[in-house]
């Protein structure tokens, strides 16, 4: 029986539905949990866990095209340090090619270079910005002593005509 005490499942029996979700196989979860009936829950909680560990479960049933970013880099990082003989194997053992583990390793090691780019950008509008804000406050600030010395001489325009009455000249 696939089942220990009723509610467990054996670390084999799981490790059988990983490895069906796994490449070169590929099931989807839907078809694995329809088969073994076994929740859905139950699958996705194993896939989630078989990727924290490492290994690539997209089991969403797609070709390797279509599978999440996730799962390719899982499949980069276990490819990373093998050599052309044994990444051909694994190549043949997954039903892939080697081809699209290089375009994803290329995708993976350019994926924070978009990144630092946008941040530097980023920090040269900012470092723009904050210019553009300097210039605005010290031309405030220059406007603002105007206004008040135009007040003021106003005001003591006003002081002199209430002293010496309105003697201008029109």
């Amino acid at each position: 029986m696939n089942k220990n005490s009723g509610t467990r499942y054996t670390k084999e029996f799981k490790d059988m539905a990983i490895a069906r979700m796994a490449p070169p196989n590929n099931e989807s979860i839907k078809s694995i949990s329809d088969e073994l009936g076994v929740s859905d829950q139950s699958l996705y909680k194993w896939r989630q866990k078989a990727r924290i560990e490492g290994t690539a479960t997209p089991g969403n049933g797609q070709t390797s095209g279509h599978w999440s970013s996730e799962d390719k880099f899982l499949i980069v990082l276990e490819t990373y340090a093998m050599n052309q003989a044994e990444l051909s194997e694994y190549c043949r053992k997954k039903g892939l090619y080697k081809e699209q583990i290089d375009t994803w390793r290329i995708s993976c090691l350019n994926a924070n270079t978009g990144e630092l780019n946008q941040t530097k950008k980023l920090s040269q509008e900012l470092k723009e910005e904050k210019k553009r804000t300097s210039e605005i406050e010290k031309d405030l600030r220059f406007k603002e002593k105007a206004l008040a010395e135009a007040a003021a001489l106003l005001l003591l325009r006003k002081k002199a005509r209430a002293i010496w009455g309105d003697q201008e000249d029109e």
